[in-house]
């Protein structure tokens, strides 16, 4: 009996989606990127915890560029159960360092609550953002989000979002959107070893599944992946770029050579990552962050996509 798509067992699909297991090294990795961010939030100036709803974990980490400077929110991943906005400062440093300011946001994880939870304050984090935005020296039209891994799934359903009717904010609120190793089916995770963690059904899949629900509209989407990643997750972010542009919304695909799942997050923000460029002017100039490519990606949905 096929479970999700050629998978007929638990073990295939976890194969797939076992990012930890796949790269041996992972555990030395984050541990890196816990102790950059120690750093980073001593050496730059930072507003920390600032509450973005009512619960203790619904706060973000900000760190200023300026008078004026955009704006640029990142969500971490963790499969929704793993880590905090502490093991991603790292990542605010070469954005603040080129004028852009950054937020490190902070969601309660499984299996705590659900993932319908999570979506619901990754969205209430982006709405106090752009309200707050002046109070914190940032300019709201330039509001930009960024995610990793599960992070990447809450900016694609931030990128879904109805923010007109749901929360009284402007449509185009965000800019633009980075979706780095993103998820945007969740139906093989019911049958996943996540499942007794995500306790999933079929509604929950639907309702939090953004390529099931792409929009007549919405910002602009760059789904970055690690060409060294596996199968599943490169044509997640494939299928799910193929969708927007089927809607005639801009998005592009790039596939970043000799990067695994957590590299490739280094690749993309870290300093040192031939993506960064690309990374600041999604933020500086969200209006032209996808460049010509996603103008004909557009125009033409079976367009081959771009490497980095």
């Amino acid at each position: 009996m096929r479970l999700y798509r050629e998978f007929t067992s638990q073990q295939e699909i976890d194969r797939e989606y076992d990012a930890t297991a796949a790269v041996p090294e992972s555990a030395a990795i984050i541990e890196r990127w816990q102790c950059q961010s120690a750093r980073v939030r001593e050496q730059l100036p930072c507003r920390l915890g600032l509450r973005y709803g009512p619960t203790r974990a619904e706060y973000l980490d900000f760190f200023p560029a300026g008078p004026g400077a955009p704006l640029h929110l990142f969500f971490h991943g963790g499969y929704w159960r793993r880590f905090s906005a502490r093991d991603f400062s790292f990542l605010a440093e070469p954005l603040v360092r080129a004028g852009v300011a950054v937020a490190i946001v902070n969601y309660a994880l499984c299996p705590a609550v659900r993932i319908d939870e999570i979506v619901r304050q990754a969205r209430a984090a982006i709405a106090w953002a752009f309200t707050r935005a002046p109070d914190l020296g940032c300019d709201r039209d330039r509001l930009t989000l960024s995610g990793h891994s599960a992070g990447g799934h809450l900016v694609a359903m931030a990128a879904i979002t109805d923010w007109p009717s749901d929360y009284d904010l402007p449509a185009d609120c965000i800019k633009a959107v980075l979706a780095v190793s993103g998820l945007f089916d969740l139906s093989p995770f019911p049958w996943s070893y996540l499942q007794p963690s995500l306790q999933l059904d079929l509604a929950q899949v639907v309702r939090n599944s953004p390529i099931l629900q792409v929009p007549e509209s919405g910002p602009p989407i760059l789904a970055a992946v690690g060409a060294r990643e596996s199968a599943e997750f490169r044509r997640q972010s494939r299928d799910f770029v193929a969708a927007w542009r089927a809607r005639g919304l801009a998005a592009e695909l790039l596939e970043i050579d000799g990067t695994n799942h957590f590299t490739v997050l280094d690749a993309a923000l870290g300093p040192d990552g031939a993506f960064l460029a690309r990374s600041i002017r999604l933020a500086r100039e969200p209006g032209r962050a996808l460049g010509p490519a996603c103008e004909a990606a557009a125009a033409d949905p079976d367009r081959s996509a771009p490497r980095g």
